[in-house]
């Protein structure tokens, strides 16, 4: 019999793991904590709606058992997805590649990418496959 508990940190902000804490109950003293995962559910989220929003170009995003619909911003036609992870609505926008930004930059070469906001707050972008997340700066 497993006599430990397996918790797992997740932050409100952000959806990403923080850590996984191992407490074993038999010796009441044996604490251990692992690095935080390379990819935890939240990244694959939104590698999943940035891969059928973008890459594969689908009108709608399954994740898990929802499905969301790919809508398109009226003044320059790109991509946003309003959809919910763990308790949170997201938005991933695909990036215009019209502004001054480096992820503007990035997009006038060719790079995929989409930016997810949660509350109007930028929490992380991908491009090509690769996920940046945002700090909150105060």
């Amino acid at each position: 019999m497993d006599k430990s508990i397996r918790v797992i940190a997740l932050p409100v902000y952000g959806g990403k793991i923080v850590a996984e804490v191992r407490y074993d109950l038999a010796s009441a003293n044996d604490l251990a904590m692992t690095e935080e995962t390379e990819k935890s559910d939240f990244d694959e989220a939104l590698l999943s709606v940035w891969r059928q929003a973008l890459v594969e170009r689908k009108k709608r995003v399954l994740l898990g058992d929802d499905s969301y619909p790919v809508r398109h911003t009226a003044k320059s036609k790109l991509a946003q997805v309003d959809f919910e992870f763990a308790g949170q609505r997201i938005r991933g926008l695909e990036q215009n590649p019209a502004t001054g930004s480096r992820w503007a930059e990035l997009a006038r070469k060719g790079a995929k990418v989409m930016q997810f906001l949660i509350n109007g707050r930028y929490v992380a972008a991908i491009s090509d496959a690769k996920i940046t997340h945002f700090s909150r700066t105060k």
